[in-house]
């Protein structure tokens, strides 16, 4: 097992460093005071003007003809921008190249962009927008993943993968179970909303602010919508108000139709998306359906699983192939499937295409075993975290998954172990039971599952980043680095890294705004990966700053370099003490370098993408949840009323950050699975579109029993300060609600089948209490 790096101070120690402690993220300040600046807050250069979309109002369909003259009879209306606008390629610069910048022969979902309007405001331009008459032949639609799979329609070929001989081990089985079920999709619902400026520069240079998490891919699509080298092209972005997957690939259609405008009107051009069309435009989380089979022995031991994953992707691939592998990866989630055949479809429908959310299909590969796991356990009458434990990952002969990665930090059997003792699980069964039995009306569940989730990027060559750390002559230091900050604290984090590493107090480290002209080629924001990645890239670029600075008082003053020490903003070293800034200026004077880049590449990772097999994961994160629920058998309304949640975070880097962004991903996951429901009606039309209809959590749904610990051990693999990543497990813990709610029916129908819809909304609540089974 590896320590975190020996700079830091060991834990149970007086602690003198940066890391491991809760500092406040870097912007909370301004954010608080309003002064925190975003896309839609920066000055406007003189001539801007303001584009807005133009929508399909079809969901598949040929696109006949364009008139946009009542829209151009508008005072103040400049132009409509078309597919025949685009200097360059007018195809997007996605891996599959599929999916137009803007429609022109076909439509393929209702709101796809056919231009956009630009005018002198951002009403004008909307209101512009309507104005905009498309004649469009409607064709066929298919809109369900079910009549996708019927008509093979896919965005990309299925897969397959399968270990040992599962038609047997079914055949030998004692007992079988088969199911089907289905969740849906999410909204991302990030508070701030697509948007990008795109400002012309001399020598047909551009600089483009844009609310993203990957400004490299921004950088690429508007270069290649442009006909452009990508150096010709500057990618700014300081802060995004959320974004959750939602802004990895689907900010860059903000980007490119912007400068595709501003390209031929030679004016700045900034297009800020409203909540309705931010809706019908852009992908969501993927909606998966399931069948399985499944054979298991009297203690609920899984010895056979034949699992069916179909993904609706829309109508292009998006991201849609790593989702899906990743759903594929994670179907087993924390247990050991010793003969198994996954077959997954990446089905092609008429609605919006589907893209990166929070988890990025690990969520829809996890919910389905969880949910078998569930099924066992009522069908044999056994507690449901029991059979859980009779199948988790153990050692020797049950520590390789399916996709032939061995699980080498397993932490399950213990982290489980301890939650259902802190949570005191079979105490509270057993009032539950009481409860159940003498409430007709309101019955509770409970249910603790588990998370096993793979850190790393699938695409093995996006696991890298860079950075740069200047000192400057006072003493104070900048990092910048190729990751975005989107709330998560990120730059917080990183600024710490850097604090220790360099040896001087975290108020002295500044963190600017991501910027592909300083940091090129950087990977998305995603994966969990972002400190990973970005801070192991500053800590080296910070180190090698740091050991220059070492060798010069070491050679100035004849000693050893191990003699001396930078902590805290101070120097010490056998001639005396002086501070950092004194040192600095001296380095300065004597000509010594003050800068320097660092980059990092996650070890150990390797896979074949066409076999799914290998090693796609440098680590696992680790977590279990406890929560109870109680359900309204007449009106199918739920509450969550208790959580208690224990996870792996490694050695924390920020306690306080962490913790949040554990509450913060399950609350999300809570409302995926309860009350998030997008609902596309017959002819294609989303009609979950605002805030009025589709229904995030509030504060009123957290309950009011929220207690997180943190699992005191670091990563065993050598990962910067010991810490893992915590963006996206802890969203999956939030399966333990679903589960707790069936938990609940099933008590209201003992011994029948509980087949329970996702999102679990009253109505589907209702349904799954009146079911057949």
């Amino acid at each position: 097992m590896n320590a975190p790096d020996k700079l830091f101070t060991a834990p149970g120690t007086t602690h003198t460093h940066a890391c491991g402690i809760s500092k406040a993220h870097e912007s909370a300040v301004a954010q608080v005071a309003g002064t925190a600046t975003y896309i839609d807050d920066i000055p406007e250069i003189k001539g801007t003007l303001y584009a807005a979309p133009i929508l399909s109002t079809v969901a598949h369909g040929r696109l006949l003809g364009v008139d946009a003259s009542a829209a151009l009879a508008l005072a103040g209306v400049h132009d409509v921008i078309l597919a025949k606008d685009i200097p360059g390629d007018p195809v997007l610069a996605t891996f599959t190249h599929d999916e137009p910048i803007f429609a022109s022969t076909h439509v393929e979902h209702i709101g796809q962009v056919v231009g956009v309007v630009v005018a002198d405001s951002v009403m004008l331009a909307r209101r512009a927008a309507r104005q905009v008459l498309l004649d469009i032949e409607a064709l066929p639609a298919i809109l369900t993943v079910h009549e996708a799979l019927k008509a093979q329609s896919y965005v990309l070929p299925p897969v397959f993968v399968k270990r040992g001989d599962p038609d047997r081990a079914l055949a030998s089985a004692p007992h079988t179970l088969s199911g089907s079920f289905e969740i849906g999709g999410q909204e991302h619902f990030y508070l701030e909303g697509q948007v990008a400026y795109a400002l012309p520069l001399e020598q047909n240079q551009w600089w483009v602010y844009s609310s993203t998490q990957h400004p490299g891919e921004i950088q690429h699509w508007v270069a290649h919508a442009l006909g452009l080298a990508n150096h010709a092209v500057k990618v700014e972005c300081r802060r995004m108000g959320g974004a959750f997957g939602g802004k990895e690939t689907q900010s860059g259609h903000m980007a490119v139709w912007s400068a595709i405008a501003a390209n031929k009107l030679r004016r700045p051009v900034k297009l800020r998306m409203d909540r309705d069309d931010d809706f019908m435009v852009t992908g969501k989380r993927h909606p998966f359906a399931y069948d399985y089979t499944v054979g298991f022995d009297d203690s609920g031991l899984i010895t056979g699983l034949k699992l069916m994953l179909a993904a609706n992707c829309g109508f292009s691939a998006d991201l849609s192939g790593p989702v899906a592998d990743r759903a594929v990866f994670h179907s087993d989630n924390a247990y050991f499937l010793s003969d198994v055949e996954i077959a997954s479809y990446r089905c092609k429908t008429h609605t919006q295409s589907h893209t990166a959310f929070r988890g990025f299909g690990g969520p829809q590969g996890m919910i389905v075993i969880e949910t078998i796991m569930g099924d066992i356990a009522r069908q044999l009458g056994l507690d449901a975290l029991d059979v859980r434990l009779r199948n988790l990952y153990g050692v020797e002969d049950r520590n390789v998954t399916h996709y032939q990665m061995k699980v080498e930090d397993n932490i399950l059997q213990p982290l489980l172990s301890k939650l259902e003792l802190t949570a005191q699980y079979r105490h509270r069964r057993q009032a539950i039971s009481a409860w159940n039995a003498g409430s007709p009306v309101i019955k509770r569940g409970i249910a603790i599952t588990p998370v096993k989730f793979g850190i790393s990027f699938t695409a093995t060559f996006f696991n890298q980043a860079g950075a740069l750390v200047h000192v400057y002559t006072d003493g104070s230091v900048q990092v910048n680095h190729g990751g975005t900050e989107m709330g998560q604290g990120l730059n917080t984090k990183v600024a710490q890294i850097v604090a220790d590493e360099l040896g001087v107090p975290f108020e002295r480290v500044l963190a600017t705004a991501s910027d592909t002209s300083k940091v090129p080629n950087a990977s998305a924001t995603a994966a969990s990966s972002g400190t990973d990645l970005n801070g192991r890239a500053a800590q080296f670029a910070a180190r090698q700053v740091r050991e220059r600075l070492v060798k010069y008082v070491a050679e100035h003053e004849g000693c050893a370099p191990e003699a001396v020490v930078i902590s805290q903003g101070q120097v010490s070293s056998p001639k005396g003490t002086q501070s950092f800034e004194q040192l600095v200026d001296k380095a300065y004077h004597a000509r010594v370098q003050l800068w320097s880049d660092g980059f990092y590449k996650t070890p150990k990772i390797h896979y074949d993408k066409h076999t799914l097999t290998g090693r796609p994961f440098y680590y696992f994160a680790y977590g279990a949840a406890c929560t109870e629920v109680a359900i309204d058998t007449l009106t199918g309304e739920s509450r969550v009323l208790k959580v208690d949640i224990l996870h792996d975070v490694g050695t924390s880097i920020n306690p306080a950050i962490d913790i949040g962004q554990i509450e913060g991903g399950f609350v999300q996951g809570m409302g995926w699975l309860t009350t998030e429901q997008l609902v596309w009606n017959d002819k294609g039309q989303l009609s979950t579109h605002a805030p009025s209809t589709y229904k995030i959590p509030t504060t009123g749904d957290v309950p009011e029993h929220f207690k997180i610990d943190l699992w005191p051990e670091p990563n065993r693999e050598d990962n910067v300060f010991g810490s893992k990543a915590v963006g996206e497990p802890p969203l999956m813990l939030a399966i333990s609600v679903y589960e707790a709610l069936r938990d609940a029916v099933a008590s209201a129908r003992p011994g029948k089948r509980v087949r329970l819809e996702a999102p679990a909304t009253p109505e589907h609540v209702l349904a799954a209490l009146g079911g057949e089974g």
